[in-house]
């Protein structure tokens, strides 16, 4: 994204092996919030149970893109933004995507090791 500083973009993980969409319940974390790796930054349903949602790294939440109470998210969908500089968010206040992510695309723009981190995470506050 030309223009844009370094960020990270979080999609929906699957939080369940039998989950294709979600529900945002709440937002834990508010734009401009500081971020710690592990912070619980939203509460998610899933088609089994409601789920903790853990902040993947370090940084600041500049742009959440599904507010809370959004139903049938489907997985791959782009959730938030997390840019490294606190000066940074101000550049993401207008952003909006430029595709909807469909879980093939996750895969794609996505680099594997981040997907996999995002997996462990799940797993481990399951």
């Amino acid at each position: 994204m030309p223009g844009l500083p370094p960020h990270t973009r979080v999609p929906l993980p699957a939080l369940s092996p039998t989950m294709e969409m979600g529900t945002i319940v709440s937002w834990e974390k508010q734009e401009g919030d500081e971020l710690s790796e592990g912070d619980l930054l939203a509460q998610i349903e899933t088609d089994k149970a409601t789920m903790e949602f853990e902040t993947p790294e370090e940084g600041f939440l500049a742009k959440i893109l599904i507010p809370a109470g959004s139903k049938d998210v489907p997985i791959g969908k782009l959730l938030c933004i997390i840019v490294e500089n606190k000066d940074d968010i101000a550049a993401f206040e207008s952003f909006v995507p430029e595709e909807t992510t469909t879980p093939a695309a996750v895969s794609v723009t996505q680099p594997r090791e981040f997907i996999i981190h995002m997996y462990i995470l799940v797993r481990i506050s399951y």
